[in-house]
């Protein structure tokens, strides 16, 4: 029989607390963007997102995560069901900003790629959990790289090379993680380099070779007026210092100099409001809800769990170094939000979800 009060006991409210906070700091920096044009439209939005998020949160937690583990043809169910949105995409998607990432439902836009990623840790959970012994054998590998590769390919085109960089980290860490052989990932270390030389020479577009070579050769960039993103995204972090300039406040969040403050460069935003002790508390908090998604993953008594935990906690590092990587000019840009801070309801409400989902793996 449920009981509500057993049922409290067992959640962990540690990893719920700490991703609010993080959400709160979305909000407000939302907020605070949303200043200098007066429309808080997405700022309602996404308290709205928040709001449903939670609720779905709540509502996973209660069911079984052993459902996901034991049914097979659910999974492949939604990940089929995510190859045909993303395919979709490309024939039915409007295109915003030169991609097509979103399909548009009167004022919501709904992202499947956000969609596709847990469904991806979930698969790739349930396939190295039932092979775990046999990963010496290249066929898993293989076989694993195919679920990835297909959706992957589906996102490039569309085009979104930052998500594409996400999945493969994702695929790569949980081959680590399951135990795959050194020559084996060296093999696929090599792979990589001889695709991205390929990719270069016949897949990727002008604008996106533009983009690396502006970050491999920002001198040279500078003087042909490119990357004027990534340089205003540096002088807003620079001009942080250590308190920041206040919420809203910010010389080039206020004043239009930093693009799109709630989403690619929202860490820039907040650097330079908050400086460097709010981003300080931004790492600590990221820190801390990680650390609490891989005390989930330690604490399993099953691979299953083990690894959608790890997986999971492999996607959030992920997003987040290439997000502060790109804004601080280590890495080129490529378009990848920062997780519960950025605007964006699909990766709000897929957020949740997948807290649920370790909720109910925590309860046991």
């Amino acid at each position: 029989m449920f009981s509500l009060k057993l049922y409290f006991e067992k959640f962990n409210w540690p990893l719920t607390i700490s991703a609010l906070l993080l959400a709160v700091i979305g909000l407000v920096s939302i907020y605070s963007s949303s200043l200098r044009s007066g429309d808080f439209l997405n700022l309602k939005k996404q308290i709205v997102f928040l709001g449903i998020g939670f609720v779905l949160m709540f509502i996973v937690s209660l069911f079984d995560w052993r459902l996901l583990q034991e049914d097979s043809y659910v999974i492949l169910a939604l990940y089929l069901l995510c190859i045909l949105l993303l395919a979709g995409l490309l024939l039915f998607g409007p295109e915003i900003r030169g991609v097509r990432s979103w399909y548009k439902i009167g004022p919501i836009s709904l992202d499947p790629i956000e969609f596709t990623k847990i469904v991806l840790i979930v698969l790739l959970a349930k396939y190295f959990s039932m092979r775990h012994i046999e990963m010496y054998r290249v066929i898993h590998i293989l076989i694993s790289g195919i679920y990835v590769f297909i959706p992957s390919v589906l996102i490039f085109f569309q085009p979104d090379l930052g998500s594409v960089m996400v999945l493969v980290s994702l695929w790569v860490g949980i081959l680590v993680i399951s135990g795959i052989k050194l020559r084996h990932f060296l093999i696929l270390l090599l792979c990589g380099i001889l695709i991205l030389f390929f990719s270069w020479s016949t897949i990727l577009k002008p604008y996106q070779k533009e983009r690396i070579l502006n970050f491999l050769r920002p001198q040279a960039s500078e003087a042909l007026e490119i990357g004027w993103n990534q340089r205003q995204s540096k002088i807003a972090i620079g001009s942080g210092g250590i308190y920041g300039q206040g919420i809203g406040n910010g010389s080039q969040t206020q004043n239009g100099f930093l693009p799109e403050t709630q989403t690619d460069f929202v860490f820039a935003s907040i650097a330079e409001e908050t400086g460097l002790i709010g981003v300080g508390v931004l790492f600590l908090l990221f820190l801390f809800l990680i650390w609490q998604i891989l005390k989930i993953a330690m604490e399993s008594e099953s691979n299953f769990p083990r690894f959608f935990a790890v997986g999971f906690a492999i996607l959030l590092l992920s997003q987040i170094f290439i997000h502060v990587g790109m804004n601080i000019g280590i890495l080129p840009i490529v378009g990848i939000p920062m997780p519960l801070i950025s605007y964006g309801g699909s990766g709000l409400m897929v957020f949740f979800t997948s807290l649920g989902i370790l909720q109910s793996i925590k309860r046991g």
